[in-house]
């Protein structure tokens, strides 16, 4: 099961990998923060929503890059 999903993972990637990312710079940060507000639109409330996961990685993913290059944001999170 797992060789089956490693396998559609490695066909997929390539068609997607330039549309979700880890960011490194600013642009690319500000790139993931307009995907996330299309996903929000998108997404809205419904937590069944075919995106929804995305939206949730997204914004892990968003976070991250907050937190490692904007460390003042996470201490007003305290």
């Amino acid at each position: 099961m797992q060789e089956q999903n490693i396998i559609k993972i490695y066909e997929t990637w390539p068609s997607i990998a330039n549309i979700i990312f880890v960011p490194h710079t600013q642009e690319d940060y500000d790139y993931m923060l307009n995907l996330l507000d299309m996903l929000i639109d998108e997404v809205r409330d419904n937590e069944n929503h075919q995106l929804a996961s995305l939206l949730e990685l997204v914004g892990e993913i968003i976070d991250k890059y907050e937190t490692e290059n904007f460390p003042e944001l996470a201490d007003l999170e305290k």
